[in-house]
This record gives structure tokens, C-alpha cells and sequence, in this order.
């Protein structure tokens, strides 16, 4: 009976972190959701909104690099948790 229950925590603890771990769609996120992505905080969700509202939705992830004070090197550390669906 331990052993059932111990692998049910697991699963669930698994399942859970998958829930949390979805990705955030840039196209219509608030700077407030942007900056629950590992790595984005308060001036690049504020920037990634901002090139948004003036440049229209972002076509894929790698279109971010068109906002300022994200280049190549931020785009790999964030790029896991975003998403334009």
C-alpha cells in the first residue's frame, strides 16, 4: 500500500509540474504572465509587449530577438517556456 501511494504522489508531482510548466503565448500573454518564464523579468516582458504592440504578433519564438535586450544568448534561456499558439 506504501508502494501504490508513493507512485501515485510521484505521477501526480509529475503531471503537476507539467501543467505548470506550459508554455506562454507571447502573442497575447500581459507582462505580468511573461514574467513567470525563467528568465524574463519586468523590462523584457515590458519590452516584449511594447515591440508587440507596435510591431503586431510574432510569428515564431525566434522573432523575439527583434526586441531590444533579447538576442541569441536570452533567447536559448527562455525560448522553452514561450510559444505563438
Amino acid at each position: 500500500m506504501k508502494k501504490i501511494i508513493l507512485a501515485m504522489g510521484v505521477v501526480f508531482g509529475l503531471w503537476s509540474g507539467a501543467a505548470l510548466a506550459a508554455a506562454v503565448n507571447i502573442n497575447t500573454a500581459t507582462a505580468i504572465e511573461l514574467e513567470q518564464v525563467h528568465g524574463i523579468g519586468a523590462a523584457t516582458a515590458a519590452a516584449i509587449v511594447a515591440y508587440r504592440t507596435e510591431h503586431g504578433d510574432f510569428k515564431s519564438v525566434d522573432d523575439l530577438t527583434g526586441v531590444k535586450g533579447i538576442g541569441e544568448k536570452k533567447l536559448e534561456t527562455i525560448k522553452e517556456g514561450l510559444s505563438v499558439e
